[in-house]
C-alpha cells in the first residue's frame, strides 16, 4: 500500500487555518487538527497527564479532571523555558497520535493542521506545506471575537511566541491569503488540484 501524500497547513493564530481545512474537508480530504487533538490528549492520555503534573504541579488539572488552562497559560506564556518544556511533552504525544491516525486513513492526501509546524520542525515530515496568511490586525480581531476569554495583550503575547510570516513564507510550498480581499474558496480549489497532481506523481514514483 502506498503511503499518503502528507500536507501540513500552518499559519499564525487567527489566520484562518481551520476555515481553509474545512473547505478541504468538503472536498473529501481528511484533516488532523493537531491543536484540538493536543487538548484531548492532555485530558485523556494518562502518560502525558502524569508528565504535565510532574513538571507543572497538581494545579495543572481541575478537580473534574479537566486541564486548568488559566493556570497553565499563566505559567507558560510568561516564561519561554516553561513553554518549551510544555511543548516538549505535548509534541511527541501528538506526533505519535498523528502517526496512528495516518495509518488508519486510506485517503491519498492527508492534511495536518497545526499552528507550530515550523516552530517544532514537524513540517520536515510533511511532503508539502501550505501557509495561511492574514494581516496581524485582522488576526487579532478574529481571535477577540472567537475567544472571549482572551485579552488583546494575551493574543499579542501568543503572537510574539510564534514565528513571523516571512519565515513561514520561506518554508512554504504554497500560500493562501485570507485577508478578506481575496476569495478563499478559489484559492483552496486551486491548491487541491495541485495536491492531487502531486499525490498522483508520488504514487506513480512509488510503483
Amino acid at each position: 500500500m502506498n503511503k499518503p501524500f502528507l500536507v501540513g497547513i500552518t499559519g499564525g493564530i487567527g489566520s484562518g487555518k481551520s476555515t481553509v481545512c474545512r473547505i478541504f474537508e468538503t472536498l473529501g480530504v481528511p484533516v488532523y487538527y493537531a491543536d484540538d487533538r493536543a487538548k484531548l490528549l492532555l485530558k485523556e492520555d494518562e502518560v502525558l497527564r502524569n508528565e504535565v503534573i510532574s513538571c507543572f504541579g497538581k494545579k495543572s488539572y481541575l478537580s473534574n479532571g479537566g486541564l486548568n488552562r488559566v493556570y497553565l497559560a499563566d505559567r507558560v506564556f510568561k516564561v519561554d523555558s516553561e513553554l518549551q518544556k510544555l511543548n516538549s511533552l505535548v509534541h511527541p504525544a501528538v506526533a505519535r497520535d498523528f502517526q496512528r491516525w495516518a495509518q488508519l486513513n486510506e485517503h491519498k492526501i492527508l492534511l495536518k493542521e497545526a499552528a507550530l509546524l515550523i516552530e517544532n520542525q514537524t513540517y520536515k515530515s510533511m511532503n508539502y506545506l501550505i501557509t495561511v496568511l492574514a494581516p496581524e490586525k485582522l488576526r487579532i480581531e478574529r481571535v477577540l471575537m472567537r475567544d472571549a476569554h482572551r485579552s488583546k495583550e494575551q493574543i499579542r503575547d501568543i503572537l510574539s511566541k510564534q514565528v513571523d510570516d516571512e519565515l513561514r513564507k520561506s518554508k512554504s510550498d504554497l500560500l493562501v491569503h485570507n485577508d478578506g480581499n481575496r476569495l478563499l474558496v478559489p484559492q483552496v480549489l486551486k491548491a487541491f488540484e495541485k495536491l492531487q497532481e502531486l499525490a498522483l506523481a508520488k504514487e506513480g514514483n512509488a510503483i
